[in-house]
Order: structure tokens, then C-alpha cells, then sequence
């Protein structure tokens, strides 16, 4: 699948124009990049989303990720997004797709860890088999995290390892709503 091809339904789903959100430019630097967004909208969720070639493969997880291992989140796949949404912090107006607030709440790099048989499936591969383990570096989120698809094709869970990364007691979903890239909160940019 060309890149065109896989931000089709991003992009049909939005008035760039409008909602201010990135159409589909280069992101400075490379590799294997992961981000967490923070997205205010019709409801409160977070975006967790995985470089994947040209492209964010997606998944909105309403409660956030967890990082004690007892935990399970639901997160569903949503529609790739262009690797420079990455960097989108801001409001999209409220008549437009995913109006609200967006903010950057954790960003990194990770590590592929799925495995079969002992060698490595490519991440393509893990997602469109429906399981995926991958370590991420992040500033609020670290270590394994698995994901596995439930049911159909876009309810899946998502599950911190227990590894050095794991914390029963800490919440940051709940307790660090700011930005790592401006500090900013979703509140802040209501307000502007």
C-alpha cells in the first residue's frame, strides 16, 4: 500500500484547511518514533500512535495508557495519521473531525518486540495479526507494552509489562495532563 493510499481516510475525513492539523509533510528525524496525544474532544481520550514507515498507525485508548501491569485499556484503531501529526499541538474548531484540544503528552522512540517462533515480526506484520509488543522510550511511558486485538477489527487492548518501567501506584494519565513538548495543558489551549 502506497503512502497516498494509507492517509486517504485521514484526509477525506478532514478540511485541512479548516482544522489546522498537518497534511501529510516529512517529520525531522526518522526511525521508529512513537507519540502519545492527548486529544480534549467530544470526549476526553488519548492517541497512541506508532511510526510505522510513512505513516502513525493509530489508536484512541479513552482512559490513557497504564503503566501497572494489572491493567488492561481498550484502544481501537482509528485511521493512520502523516508522521508530522507527531508534532500537532493545538485546537481543531469544534464543527470540524476530532474537534478540541490536542497536546502532546508523550513522545519517544520504541523497539519492536514481537516475536514468533523466536524471530522478530515486522510491526506491519504484528498489527495486522493482531499482537504487538514493543518497548518505548519515552518521558512518561517506558519499557513493554503489549497490544492485542479483541474483536473484529478494531477493539484492542493495551497492556504494560511487568519490567522496570512498570509502576502499580503511579497514575500519569491521571496526574500529569501537560504537554512534553510546551508544558501546556488542554486547558491552556481552550483558553486561546
Amino acid at each position: 500500500m502506497t503512502r497516498g493510499d494509507r492517509l486517504d481516510e485521514y484526509r477525506r475525513k478532514r478540511d485541512l484547511s479548516q482544522s489546522g492539523e498537518p497534511s501529510g509533510g516529512r517529520r525531522k528525524g526518522g526511525g521508529d518514533q512513537f507519540v502519545v496525544q492527548r486529544h480534549d474532544a467530544s470526549s476526553l481520550h488519548f492517541d497512541f500512535r506508532l511510526q510505522v514507515g510513512e505513516v502513525l498507525v493509530s489508536w484512541a485508548v479513552p482512559k490513557g495508557p497504564s503503566v501497572d501491569p494489572g491493567e488492561k485499556r481498550l484502544a481501537v484503531r482509528t485511521e493512520d495519521h502523516p508522521v508530522d501529526y507527531a508534532d500537532f499541538e493545538g485546537r481543531i474548531p469544534s464543527d470540524q473531525y476530532g474537534g478540541g484540544t490536542v497536546v502532546v503528552w508523550d513522545s519517544g522512540t520504541y523497539q519492536n518486540l514481537t516475536e514468533k517462533d523466536g524471530r522478530e515480526v515486522p510491526v506491519t506484520d504484528a498489527v495486522e495479526d493482531g499482537h504487538l509488543v514493543v518497548r518505548l522510550d519515552g518521558e512518561k511511558l517506558a519499557g513493554a507494552f503489549a497490544m492485542t486485538r479483541m474483536r473484529g477489527r478494531d477493539q484492542w487492548l493495551l497492556v504494560k509489562k511487568d519490567d522496570q518501567g512498570a509502576d502499580r501506584r503511579r497514575k500519569p494519565a491521571k496526574t500529569q495532563p501537560e504537554s512534553v513538548l510546551s508544558g501546556w495543558t488542554n486547558e491552556d489551549l481552550e483558553d486561546q
